[in-house]
């Protein structure tokens, strides 16, 4: 299985951390290790040998970085979003759909998690695609909630709606088989509605769950964390301390500050 990682984006709302720097390359483990080394190191350690980043806001500095830091037994492409500039994720989401060979996973770059969250997903074979999905007792108007009927994911997005959220996608996801081409096609069509360049790819999963069922995965009671503005990654930098301690496979790079 590959994987695809979005990291096109600036992550403007970690402003002033991120005015030069992208998001994936701030500093969040020991010795160093950033976002996205955390994440490549992760994928390895859950037996990924192929990573295809989509990169955009300073994507000359993430080549530069891999040049230097490049993940011992993992095959790690970059790929340009050219529209970056100009639209959210679904569109890197789509254009990775023609860059991976089979099934594949597909991460947000801002999520952090634990070994056992990705193979739970993997493991989870008869889905031809599968949602992370987590439990709490509440959920806030940023929640990426979702919505369950019969097993199978029936709604997700932010906000509110008429019935109760049964979970929150912590924004890792799993494509298989027809999946992945369906997601392929669904995202072309939501990309060419009037708003499309402007869309992000969870709701057009909404769409694609019309069409292909989408499994939720539960990795309650297992560690994740995302990092949107600077206090998340204040938090992230002391869990990831405590779980990768044992493992700090990074040097600081001497290039980087925040």
């Amino acid at each position: 299985m590959e994987a695809v990682v979005l990291s096109a984006g600036q992550g403007r709302r970690l402003l002033p951390l991120t005015k030069s720097l992208p998001k994936c390359l701030l500093q969040v483990a020991p010795g160093g290790g950033t976002v996205l080394d955390v994440q490549l190191d992760t994928l390895s350690r859950c037996g990924i040998e192929k990573v295809t980043v989509m990169v955009g806001f300073g994507a000359e500095q993430v080549e530069q970085h891999l040049a230097e830091h490049k993940p011992e037994g993992l095959d790690v492409e970059l790929v340009l979003n050219p529209l970056h500039p100009h639209s959210d994720n679904l569109v890197s989401a789509w254009l990775a759909t023609f860059r991976v060979e089979g099934d594949f996973v597909l991460l947000n770059g801002d999520t952090l998690f634990e070994a056992e969250v990705l193979q739970r997903m993997i493991a989870a074979e008869g889905a031809k695609v599968g949602a992370a999905v987590d439990c709490k007792d509440a959920y806030d108007l940023d929640d990426m909630c979702v919505w369950v009927e019969d097993g199978n994911l029936v709604g997700i997005g932010k906000g509110r709606r008429e019935t109760q959220p049964d979970g929150e996608a912590i924004g890792i996801y799993v494509f298989r088989g027809r999946g992945v081409s369906a997601a392929r096609d669904v995202f072309a069509r939501v990309i060419a509605e009037p708003e499309g360049l402007h869309s992000w790819y969870p709701p057009a999963l909404e769409t694609l769950a019309r069409v292909e069922p989408i499994t939720p995965v539960s990795i309650e009671g297992l560690w994740w964390t995302e990092i949107d503005f600077p206090e998340d990654l204040e938090k992230a930098r002391v869990e990831v301390g405590s779980h990768f301690a044992q493992a700090d496979p990074w040097t600081a790079p001497s290039s980087q500050s925040d």
